[in-house]
């Protein structure tokens, strides 16, 4: 039964479709190519209620044409591509220079104020709508290249909406740098359509979640800074502090230049160079501070080796953009700088956290973090250089490093930077609190110095009879390193020494009063100059730690006689006039040193001046000595005008002058 409808089924005549049947046929299958290419290469923008992106396939064509913009273009034979997606998958052996990409829009023609937006397309572009170019970034043909950081939003005219179709088209020039990026060409997120003002707030509101944590963190940097420079304005050695401030200056700098750049695009050929300099800025700035910190003194090959990564940081920088840049060329410009700063810092701050030093182990946890950070993102780079992992290595690094807290943006650089500031600012406020202690504990040694030197600086003297003796000492400090003695000697005459000890402060402050312990017990046993000057040469020798003094001393008989020796001191004048004094190495650098006395005469009504080198290096505003000349015209008046004349000139050092007459009078001393 089944072979005889088998035979049956053979018989039948074929049935051919009659030709009316297939005109119909090959109309249904025409409208249906061409309803399901329209579909692949349009978007359907008539209901959106907020700024959407673009998307759908867009058709894509290799080469130049300006015909290529115009809506009537048959465009059924361009390539479909998808701009989530990566170009390279498309194109896995071609690299255009320029790339057109077509996609219809509908719209219903009452919508009003309609805009597009666009961000990071490429260095070059046009953007049409309808034949007529709408906006544009640099120049396409010939190829001049702008930044493509900058978010820009043009209204779409009235008539292009009313006739209910955009046909989008763009123009894109691609650099071989930009063919080496992980997405090269379109991305799906780089255009959007939306109203106007929509698409005015988003943009505002990226800039403000992309730039709020960025803003806090070099908020955060210049407090440090600022702390960090009102140290430094008392602590010039330290010089960790100026590089902090360099340093949060380089932050402040690099954050409202990366605002300019979202604000416009600008040419690349300048702005490139300007984006070096400020990578490396807040790239070898902290370096510094680190060594600083650390006290490490940077030998000349360290710093050569320094500048030239700086240099090769900066090549790349400025060249990566642009066709002759290979990204194993990029790579190898780039690793020295960021392998310094960011793998041998790290290190350096371990080995010395390891030998004690705890600021050492403060600053590691941030420059490990940042560390981590920049080797995971130039590795993850470099994979995208590859073009079967471009993709999922750019979306991959993208996830690890940024995150989203609440409406804002944070990446894991900016919770570095933050640590790197606290970290900081940590060192800083422990280094203030032991600044107080230390300063607590010095005014109390100060204020016993300065009780010391109240007794060993004599307040008021007894008269000797026949002679006035006026005295002055004003300390450049609280406590100074000048002293003078005078003692009558049994026989009516009187003992003068007085002296200078190199430095200021403290130090010289003690030593005053070992000084001044030593001539009071030399006075009892001599009254010699030239012995007393030998003994405590004698006493200080080994004593000083590598510190001296001036010395200079008078012994003056009631008849006005006198003998005279100086241990380096500046020379008396008489009556105005200088006088002459062997010259002799000061106390405390040579044992065995002998000082040749020399006689003077001091006859009735006669003066003698003696000062410290206080009143001859007092330095005025231009920066003049007082000098020998105007001291000599200064020996003529009293200690106090003598001292307020140096003091006005402008006083740099302590100031000591005594002045001695022959005549009986009351021996006043301030």
């Amino acid at each position: 039964m089944k072979r005889k409808a088998y035979r049956d089924f053979l018989r039948l005549p074929l049935q051919l479709p009659r030709p009316a049947d297939c005109r119909s046929c090959l109309a249904v299958f025409c409208l249906i190519t061409c309803f399901l290419s329209l579909r692949a290469q349009s978007f359907d923008a008539r209901t959106i209620q907020k700024p959407s992106y673009i998307e759908g396939a867009w058709r894509v064509k290799a080469g130049d044409d300006p015909s290529w913009s115009q809506p009537y273009l048959d465009d059924s034979a361009w390539m479909l591509v998808d701009p989530r997606r990566n170009l390279l998958e498309y194109l896995p052996n071609d690299r255009p220079e320029v790339l057109w990409y077509r996609i219809r829009v509908e719209v219903a023609p009452y919508q009003s104020g309609l805009a597009m937006g666009e961000y990071h397309l490429s260095h070059a572009f046009e953007i049409y709508v309808n034949g007529e170019r709408l906006m544009a970034s640099g120049s396409v043909s010939p190829y001049r290249p702008y930044t493509y950081f900058a978010y820009l939003v043009k209204s779409i005219p009235r008539k292009h909406v009313e006739s209910g179709t955009l046909l989008i088209a763009l123009r894109v020039h691609l650099s071989r740098g930009e063919w080496s990026a992980p997405i090269p060409g379109l991305n799906y997120d780089n255009l959007l359509v939306g109203r106007r003002a929509a698409l005015d707030d988003r943009v505002l509101l990226l800039r403000i979640t992309t730039y709020a944590v960025p803003c806090l963190t070099v908020l955060l940097g210049l407090i440090v800074g600022v702390l960090a420079f009102a140290l430094y304005s008392v602590q010039r050695k330290q010089t960790e502090y100026l590089w902090i401030v360099v340093t949060a200056l380089g932050y402040l700098a690099l954050l409202l230049w990366q605002v300019i750049l979202r604000v416009r695009n600008l040419p690349l050929n300048w702005s490139a160079s300007v984006d070096g300099v400020m990578m490396v800025w807040v790239l070898i700035a902290p370096v510094f501070m680190y060594l600083a910190f650390l006290r490490v003194k940077a030998p000349r090959w360290m710093e050569l080796a320094l500048g030239l990564a700086s240099a090769l940081y900066l090549v790349e920088v400025i060249g990566g953009d642009y066709d002759w840049m290979l990204p194993s060329a990029r790579l190898a410009l780039s690793m020295p700088l960021v392998l310094i700063a960011n793998l041998a810092i790290p290190v350096l701050l371990f080995i010395h956290f390891r030998r004690g030093n705890r600021e050492a182990g403060i600053l590691l946890i941030p420059a490990l973090l940042q560390g981590l950070v920049a080797d995971f993102e130039l590795f993850m780079g470099a994979l995208a250089w590859i073009p079967s992992l471009s993709t999922w290595a750019y979306e991959f690094g993208e996830s690890m490093t940024n995150y989203q807290i609440g409406p804002f943006n944070a990446q894991l650089t900016h919770v570095g930077t933050g640590l790197f500031w606290i970290a900081l600012g940590l060192i800083l406020v422990l280094r203030t609190v032991r600044i107080s202690h230390d300063e607590a504990r010095l005014e109390s040694e100060l204020e016993a110095a300065r009780q010391v030197q109240n007794v060993i600086v004599p307040e008021q003297m007894d008269a000797v009879p026949g002679f006035t003796v006026e005295a002055v000492y004003r300390p450049a400090q609280q406590v100074g390193g000048d002293f003078y003695q005078v003692w009558p000697t049994a026989d009516g005459g009187l003992l003068l020494v007085l002296g200078d000890v190199a430095g200021k402060g403290l130090p010289a402050a003690m030593q005053v009063a070992v000084l001044v312990g030593s001539i009071r017990t030399l006075a009892q046993i001599t009254s010699d100059p030239s012995q007393i000057l030998s003994e405590m040469n004698a006493r200080l020798v080994g004593r000083t730690n590598g510190s001296f003094s001036t010395c200079l001393a008078l012994r003056l008989n009631a008849d006005g006689n006198g003998m005279l020796a100086s241990a380096g001191h500046p020379a008396p004048y008489l009556n105005g006039r200088e006088l002459e004094i062997p010259g002799a190495l000061p106390l405390g650098i040579a044992p065995y040193q002998s000082y040749e006395l020399r006689k003077l005469e001091l006859e009735p009504g006669s003066r003698i001046t003696f000062y410290s080198d206080g009143v001859l290096e007092a330095q005025n505003a231009k920066g003049e000595l007082l000098g020998f000349d105007r001291a000599r015209d200064l020996s003529r008046l009293g200690a106090k005008e003598i001292a307020d004349a140096a003091s006005a000139f402008g006083q740099e050092d302590d100031i000591t002058v005594v002045v001695i007459q022959r005549g009986s009078g009351v021996i006043p001393v301030s």
